[in-house]
Formats: C-alpha cells, sequence, structure tokens
C-alpha cells in the first residue's frame, strides 16, 4: 500500500471518529445552550465589567484622596495652633481638617459643629483613614481630627502644642466620613 493510500484511509478513520463522537454526544437542553451561549457571549461580558467599573473608580478615587489628606496632615505637622486659624502658618482644629480636606478636593464648614453635620456618621468600628473623629460633650462637638488609623489621628490640639499625630485617648467621640 502506498504512502498516500495510508493517509488517506488514516484521515477517513479520524473523520469517522469525529463524526461518531458528534453523533452520540447528548445534546444540551435548550435551556442549558441558551445561557451557555448568553455568558460566553462577548455583549453579556462588558455589562457585568461596565457594572463593576465604577464602584473600583470610587474606590481608587477615595484611596487617592485619603493618601492626599495622610500626606498633607503629615507635611504640617508642628504647625502652631491659633483660635480661628485655617492656614497654612497655624490652625485651629476645624480649620486645620478643612485645609487638609481641601487639598484632597473636599471643601467642608468653617466649624468643627458644621463639619459633623455634614459628614456621614459612621460606627467605630468602621472607620478607615481618612475619616473624622469629632469629640464631643454630651451632643456638642468641640474638636475634630482626621483618622490615621491604629488609634491615631492628625489634629491642631490646643494652644502651645500644635500640629501633631497622637493616640485617641477621649472617651466621648463620635466618627464622620466625608471622602
Amino acid at each position: 500500500m502506498s504512502s498516500a493510500a495510508r493517509f488517506s484511509l488514516r484521515s477517513a478513520a479520524l473523520l469517522l471518529a469525529l463524526l461518531g463522537a458528534l453523533l452520540v454526544a447528548p445534546a444540551a437542553p435548550a435551556s442549558a445552550a441558551a445561557t451557555t451561549s448568553a455568558d460566553a457571549s462577548p455583549a453579556a461580558k462588558p455589562v457585568t465589567r461596565s457594572a463593576k467599573a465604577p464602584a473600583a473608580r470610587a474606590a481608587a478615587l477615595r484611596a487617592a484622596r485619603v493618601k492626599t489628606v495622610l500626606s498633607t496632615a503629615a507635611k504640617l505637622r508642628g504647625r502652631p495652633y491659633r483660635y480661628g486659624a485655617t492656614g497654612p502658618r497655624a490652625f485651629d482644629c476645624s480649620g486645620y481638617v478643612g485645609f487638609v480636606m481641601k487639598r484632597a478636593g473636599k471643601s467642608l464648614p468653617r466649624t468643627s459643629a458644621a463639619q459633623y453635620a455634614s459628614s456621614k456618621k459612621i460606627n467605630k468600628s468602621a472607620m478607615k483613614p481618612g475619616d473624622l473623629v469629632f469629640f464631643k460633650h454630651g451632643s456638642r462637638v468641640y474638636h475634630v481630627a482626621v483618622y490615621a488609623g491604629h488609634g491615631r489621628i492628625w489634629h491642631a490640639r490646643q494652644p502651645g502644642q500644635g500640629v501633631a499625630l497622637t493616640r485617641i485617648t477621649a472617651s466621648s467621640w463620635a466618627a464622620g466620613r466625608v471622602l
């Protein structure tokens, strides 16, 4: 037998085996086939990706803003406290928080009480760096700071102390989110 004849016999046998496999394989139910083809269609995938894209963009924007807030807060370490000052040479607590947040593209009201009123209240357990810590006496908000993580805050403390990174030591405080 010639090599051409052997090649054509092998080709024919392979072709028959493939056809036999197609004939023997059970057909998928119509609903399963529709689901499979819909899931595999190119049009279905961009819808899924585009639904996730805004959330991913929002998370990336918040992360960039938090990075700006914390780096700006750290650069201002040691600036003196002065009642009513909004920076950049001196700050009071709400002036400091407003200045830092403004650098991240977020405008806040002038006073700590107004900043508290404009923030979204969150549980202390849900706090993330970049959130705000509001110190209270009863229902009155008297001080505000930027949460740095791990129980620490950046704030313009009081006259003679200036801007510093300290631990939260007060017992009466609330958390708010503006970014």
